[in-house]
């Protein structure tokens, strides 16, 4: 990094110079103007010229009529994250018609809307202020939604409501819909400082939020593995013996509330409930192999024992995601107090 000494002008002015290399490559001259912003870690950014809105970010996306409808959500999924405001989408001959259902239902996942369509062509946009947003609020929102997923799941499977775990799995969109914004915001404000400003983040905290995106994201995902099982138990007379609902609702229960500590924890860098979090871990992975033990000594019907085994399995992975947030707690923690020192 190159260095530069403060100089005086005139009685209460002070001025550094600008590099020679910056200006020539910038084209600036004597008289032109800069625009300068102070960034939160006390450091300048400069700017040539004076600093305008920039303009959105346009992408052209050319598909075949071979091209499957996951494929085509997955590259859209892409541009959106990578801050991408306007994708318009041609057909090397004409859409089929589950391709643009495909585009459309991305579409309003990504809060995006349809601007022009045609057989051959459609145009998305999203409408979205990025600079209004706000990234904390819109987590908080995002991790209740997943928390009541997970409390109506285990609802349902006790009380075998066919019609609440289908209310959980449609959910599951609505989680995704925030994620998405959340890490495209994340994404933007990662590789521009000023936006990052603005939405009152540093740099470093956008991988620690994009951390803990990814985890709400994958437990709402349980959740609806859950209420999936649920269904299937249903459907097909499937009953869990009474002991075993016991400690398997048991089991949920507290797995869900060490998540729920968790995401709170993180937002109030709580350190100490962070370490408890970790530490009560053992206690679920205890009643796991309880669960493990009763499902093969109780159970006897094939479609029970794999319904139990995959939630089982959703309630390690919910337990695991509230440790992992614990974790990065700390380490965001620890990062912080080290930067005010």
């Amino acid at each position: 990094m190159e260095q530069r000494k403060i100089m005086s002008l005139g009685r209460s002015s002070l001025v550094i110079s600008l590099p020679k290399d910056w200006l020539e490559s910038n084209r600036l001259e004597r008289g032109d103007l800069v625009s300068v912003d102070v960034q939160r870690d006390s450091s300048l950014v400069i700017l040539p010229g004076i600093r305008k809105e920039s303009e959105p970010k346009r992408a052209t996306l050319y598909i075949d009529p071979e091209d499957k409808e996951d494929s085509i959500s997955r590259r859209l999924i892409a541009y959106y994250l990578n801050g991408y405001s306007l994708i318009e989408i041609f057909s090397k001959k004409i859409f089929s018609v589950r391709q643009l259902k495909a585009i459309r239902r991305i579409a309003g996942i990504l809060y995006m809307s349809i601007m022009e369509s045609d057989a051959k062509k459609v145009s998305i946009q999203t409408l979205i202020d990025e600079s209004k947003a706000e990234p904390t609020s819109a987590i908080q929102r995002m991790h209740m939604i997943s928390v009541s997923m997970c409390q109506d799941s285990f609802i349902a499977l006790k009380n075998r409501d066919e019609t609440l775990t289908k209310a959980v799995i449609s959910l599951d969109d609505d989680v995704d819909q925030f994620s998405f914004l959340i890490l495209r915001l994340l994404r933007s404000a990662a590789l521009d400082p000023t936006l990052a400003k603005r939405l009152g983040l540093e740099p470093i905290n956008c991988l620690d939020y994009q951390t803990v995106v990814h985890r709400i994201e994958y437990v709402a995902d349980n959740a609806a593995n859950i209420s999936k099982c649920a269904i299937g138990l249903i459907e097909k007379e499937g009953n869990i013996s009474e002991n075993l609902l016991v400690v398997l609702l048991k089991a949920g229960i507290e797995a869900i509330d060490l998540y729920n500590t968790a995401v709170y924890a993180f937002f109030s860098k709580d350190i100490s409930k962070s370490d408890e979090i970790i530490e009560q871990q053992k206690n679920i992975e205890m009643m796991d192999q309880e669960i493990a033990s009763l499902a093969f000594s109780t159970e006897k019907n094939p479609t029970t024992i794999c319904a139990i085994c995959s939630i089982r399995d959703s309630i390690k992975r919910i337990t695991e995601c509230a440790a992992n947030i614990a974790e990065t707690t700390l380490d965001a923690t620890v990062a912080s107090e080290n930067r005010s020192v």
